[in-house]
């Protein structure tokens, strides 16, 4: 198959090269003898929950609208990267040159329709050739080329559940249209109240997980994240909360002595308010023009 010329590198993107090739050398002499004392006892494992806790303050940043910040905390995912290069670099087995080749090729190679002949019309056939190349380069790797595996296991939950569903449904598991996906989840809360009922622990947790994974299911089948759906409620409910707590500390009173049915009433007051904040303003009605009496002829 013959191939398109691969891109070359603008002036721009090679100055940004010689900011990468320092950053390198930086991190190279934090390591080295007479460095950094702290960055030279870390390992693969003592430094992994610091890519976690990084990529987290960048979704916060990206969630912030600051691009400054967000620039920030790009750059200390970048620092993760290095680092762990580096390490590798120092053991002979990989370097950042060699991430970079590999994720070069696999970016070449799983866009045909961009630097081959393939052709593609949407998105939605792009993700499919993606899938379809991926099984085959496990193919040829001798593993078997299940279209769920290589999800991370220290995914989220919700996270995890969200991919191995849009998975299948790239190659035709999935319903066509949401009806069923809203029954099934109606389905899985029944068999929910039906184990409850029979006082089983296990059972209940497991059709917990049921109830989870195909509510999960309808909200990417509508086009929404459940993480990020859930994470939007767990603020909700934080921002709800303090102003209980604000309301009761400006009376005097603490929520401890407070009854159940104080706090809903609270509750419910504060969520009418800011549904009646969020609720967009009433256009104003036209006023009707007035016809002007027709004259009178004088007599």
């Amino acid at each position: 198959m013959s191939k398109r010329r691969q891109p070359q590198p603008t002036r721009a993107q090679r100055v940004q090269a010689e900011s990468l090739a320092q950053l390198l050398a930086i991190m190279a002499r934090l390591r080295a003898p007479g460095g950094c004392p702290w960055d030279r006892e870390q390992t693969h494992a003592s430094i992994k929950p610091n890519l976690i806790e990084e990529s987290y303050e960048t979704l916060d940043a990206i969630d912030s609208g600051d691009p400054h910040k967000l620039k920030e905390e790009l750059g200390d995912v970048l620092l993760q990267v290095v680092f762990h290069a580096q390490m590798a670099a120092e053991r002979k087995t990989f370097n950042f040159g060699d991430i970079a080749r590999v994720l070069a090729a696999k970016l070449i190679r799983r866009h045909p329709h961009v630097f081959g002949t393939a052709k593609v019309t949407g998105s939605g056939e792009v993700l499919k050739n993606w899938e379809q190349i991926k099984r085959g380069e496990k193919k040829a790797a001798k593993e078997f080329p299940s279209v769920v595996s290589g999800i991370p296991r220290h995914l989220p939950a919700l996270l995890k559940a969200e991919q191995v569903q849009r998975k299948v449904a790239r190659v035709g598991f999935d319903w066509k249209t949401v009806a069923p996906v809203a029954a099934k989840v109606e389905e899985e809360l029944a068999e929910v109240r039906q184990a409850v009922a029979r006082r089983r622990p296990a059972e209940v947790r497991e059709e917990i997980g049921d109830l989870l994974f195909a509510v999960v299911n309808l909200g990417r089948f509508l086009g929404h994240s459940a993480e990020e759906a859930l994470d939007g409620t767990i603020h909700k409910f934080i921002r709800r909360f303090q102003e209980i707590e604000r309301r009761l500390h400006a009376q005097g009173r603490e929520m401890t002595a407070c009854s159940l049915a104080e706090l809903d009433a609270i509750w419910d007051q504060i969520k009418r308010e800011e549904r009646q904040r969020n609720k967009p303003a009433r256009p104003r009605a036209k006023r009707p023009l007035r016809r002007k009496p027709a004259a009178t002829a004088r007599m």
